[in-house]
């Protein structure tokens, strides 16, 4: 069960509000339980102490008006340290989308996948550790709400899974094992 310290959950707040009236597509509850999922999920295997904060955040920039400054603002205004800010602001930005439709009109959804995918690979532990937790709550969404958009998302993730093993392990055989599985179920060949 997650427990979030106040600053944590006044970052939760913040977040929230960042993401306003966003629902989560098959289910629409609120988005941020996703992020609240997340952190739930990475919070027993945290190392560092702020996968936790990443895993809030993880969705912000790409799907908010929010910036990388304006978090860092907040994280500073809430009472964190420079150097807390720093590793939270990098496995955020590691975690944010380069390749979004908005800034490559011209790619298709395939072709932004796999450079994200290559992107991703060069990404620090932390934000990996944070990734395995949002690909299982992904998946097991999409596995359940909507086999055939699994299907893409399984093989997106199959392109890049096994090159982003820097991240605690234990989440990590949990998400390979996952991806296997849904796949398996799914009647598609591991690559």
């Amino acid at each position: 069960m997650l427990e979030l310290t106040e600053r944590q959950w006044a970052l939760f707040d913040f977040v929230k509000e960042m993401h306003g009236e966003q629902k989560r597509k098959y289910t629409g509850a609120p988005y941020y339980t996703h992020l609240l999922s997340v952190a739930d999920r990475v919070d027993q295997f945290r190392s560092s102490g702020y996968e936790t904060e990443i895993a809030l955040c993880h969705d912000l920039i790409e799907d908010t008006e929010c910036s990388l400054a304006d978090l860092s603002s907040k994280l500073m205004s809430l009472g964190y340290h420079i150097d807390e800010d720093e590793v939270i602001l990098a496995g955020v930005d590691d975690l944010t989308d380069k390749y979004t439709h908005q800034k490559y009109p011209s790619l298709n959804r395939a072709q932004r996948k796999k450079l994200e995918g290559a992107r991703i690979i060069g990404s620090r532990p932390i934000a990996q550790t944070v990734k395995y937790a949002d690909i299982i709550d992904n998946m097991l969404s999409l596995a359940e709400h909507d086999p055939g958009f699994a299907r893409v998302y399984a093989r997106e993730v199959d392109g890049y899974l096994w090159k982003i093993n820097q991240g605690n392990q234990e989440l990590y055989v949990t998400v390979c094992d996952l991806l296997k599985d849904v796949k398996a179920k799914l009647g598609l060949e591991m690559e």
